[in-house]
């Protein structure tokens, strides 16, 4: 199955390792220094066009940015947030 992120960007879900509130998740220091990291090195992708709401990490260590919120991503996968 995929999960769509919104932009027409699908994911799939068995590849995702992770599903993270953007506001609450980079508040800790190792959390912004991963995302750094992540798009110093050309792994982040940005699908939105406003300020992300959450973000996605995968196996292949990409983290995607999406404008929706986690609670409904994890609707769309069929599963109850956390």
């Amino acid at each position: 199955m995929f999960l769509h992120a919104g932009n027409n960007k699908t994911i799939k879900e068995s590849d995702i390792i992770g599903i993270f509130d953007a506001d609450t998740a980079t508040v800790e220091d190792t959390t912004k220094e991963f995302l750094r990291r992540a798009e110093k090195e050309g792994r982040s992708e940005l699908i939105v066009e406003e300020l992300p709401k959450s973000f996605i990490v995968t196996r292949d260590n990409k983290v995607y940015f999406s404008q929706i919120s986690t609670s409904s991503l994890y609707g769309r996968a069929g599963k109850k947030a956390k």
